[in-house]
């Protein structure tokens, strides 16, 4: 029981590394990546799709992006949602294709950008702590119930706090690689 417990916990955790890995990739460096817009969402016929689903983006420049539509006629509405976005460049559009520039970052925006790589770790560490006290509430139960022993507990709670530790630091590892990235001219 307390091992389905743990496994369970690790493999939320484990989410939470991800989903943060996630999200530093959509953060932008000075290069292009596609990363920075596949995930976007756009409004097409009423509907939220992801840009990965109506376009197909490459980097032919190493500071350019194209996004090539499937349907010609999603042009306006996916250099709208870039207009939109938090990445503040603007689309540049042909009709048949999207190039956006990518800028180099000034020394303000970096620091932008470390603060909030920053502030999405701490998100990160919390939902982290947030699996682990609702283990520890489930280990407590199990104990008040007599579905475990003291020791059990005492043990598990242990392992608990070997891996909130273990994927905390990979949390902060994650984070660090980024905001050198973010940080590297």
């Amino acid at each position: 029981m307390v091992n389905d417990v743990l496994v369970d916990a690790e493999s939320r955790m484990k989410g939470a590394v991800r989903s943060l890995e996630d999200d530093m990739a959509s953060i932008r460096t000075g290069r292009a990546s596609p990363v920075l817009v596949e995930r976007m969402l756009v409004e097409y016929y009423g509907t939220p799709t992801p840009m990965n689903q109506l376009a197909t983006i490459s980097v032919p420049e190493p500071r350019m992006l194209a996004i090539r539509p499937f349907d010609a006629g999603s042009i306006k509405d996916i250099s709208r949602a870039i207009q939109a976005s938090d990445l503040g460049l603007t689309p540049n559009s042909d009709g048949k294709i999207i190039r956006l520039n990518i800028p180099p970052l000034t020394e303000e925006r970096r620091h932008e950008l470390v603060r909030v790589v920053r502030n999405r770790a701490e998100e990160g560490r919390v939902s982290i702590r947030n699996i682990r006290r609702d283990v520890l509430n489930d280990l407590r139960d199990f104990e008040r119930e007599k579905m475990i022993s003291e020791d059990e507990e005492k043990r598990g709670k242990d392992e608990l706090q070997k891996l909130t530790d273990h994927y905390i630091e990979e949390l902060n590892e994650t984070a660090e690689r980024k905001e050198k990235e973010v940080l590297e001219v």
